[in-house]
């Protein structure tokens, strides 16, 4: 099978589209090809004109798999010029009947339709392992977004009544580019936690420590991170951050609670999670090649 990736430069939107290849990898002999695109207008002019130069030395696609705005036209230029099937990883801006398939985050509420697929969240790399958990608990902090706010001091505060509440867990922190200097700064001087800022990790340092860490405690505007940990069979908790208002997004976290899969701000007992980690790159996958894709 031969899979054409588009790509936007954004990590998250590339960890989706990864996932899906490695899961699909898993099901069948796949040559993968990368093409970097940007939200240039470039992608809308070849669709245009029916031409796409990016793929002219490449193999025929039997799918196009990309995440992220920038991918939309870049897409359907390609297919229209070289065949394949899109498989879109988002709701998009553009009409859905335009694409093969959209796998769709269930928090994006969008009307059923035979090329959705909807999942538990965005597609990610992780994996349910086969490894023991630590006693190691695993702290991802995210930062100012907008759909909330942030506050260091508040957070500060959590991460106390977390330690003071689980005194026997040894406790190993991690960021993202969103976190503040601040509250880095302050989390390298806190005696309770060695402190990784994300700069210092390698490509994989997360996926690993997700699949031996014994729980993992989350700051609720890390989505994406939510769901990783989910999909990683791991114990789960919530760290408050101010919210602006009700979205898709408070939504979506809501109802994570309500099912009982992640405990929320405020208590310290990391819910079990779903009955089965999540793996809803490999569903996807596994759909894609039951309904597409007969000689895998």
């Amino acid at each position: 099978m031969i899979i054409w990736r588009f790509t936007d430069g954004k990590a998250g939107h590339e960890a989706q589209s990864q996932g899906l290849v490695e899961a699909l990898q898993r099901r069948c002999e796949v040559a993968v090809f990368t093409l970097p695109v940007q939200r240039d207008g470039t992608g809308l002019i070849a669709w245009l004109s029916r031409r796409y130069r990016p793929g002219a030395q490449l193999p025929a696609p039997d799918l196009l798999v990309g995440a992220g705005h920038a991918t939309h036209w870049h897409l359907l230029a390609a297919r229209r010029r070289y065949g394949g099937r899109t498989v879109l990883l988002m709701k998009p801006s553009l009409p859905l009947s335009w694409f093969d398939l959209c796998v769709v985050p269930e928090h994006d509420a969008v009307a059923p339709a035979a090329n959705v697929l909807v999942t538990q969240g965005v597609l990610n790399r992780i994996r349910p392992p086969d490894l023991p958990r630590q006693d190691t608990g695993l702290v991802v902090l995210g930062g100012p977004s907008r759909h909330c706010d942030w506050d260091d001091a508040s957070m500060l505060e959590q991460l106390d009544q977390l330690v003071a509440a689980r005194p026997r867990q040894r406790w190993l922190l991690t960021t993202s580019r969103r976190t503040p200097g601040t509250l880095l700064q302050a989390l390298r001087d806190h005696p309770a936690f060695t402190c990784v800022p994300c700069q210092e990790t390698a490509p994989d340092w997360l996926v690993q420590q997700l699949a031996t860490a014994g729980e993992v405690w989350v700051s609720e505007d890390s989505v994406s991170m939510l769901y990783e940990a989910l999909s990683a069979g791991a114990p789960v908790g919530l760290l408050q951050v101010a919210r602006r208002g009700a979205n898709r997004v408070t939504a979506g976290i809501d109802a994570l609670v309500a099912r009982g899969w992640v405990s929320a701000p405020g208590h310290w007992q990391p819910a079990a999670g779903p009955p089965q980690p999540l793996n809803e790159a490999q569903r996807c996958a596994d759909w894609i090649v039951e309904h597409w894709l007969t000689r895998c």
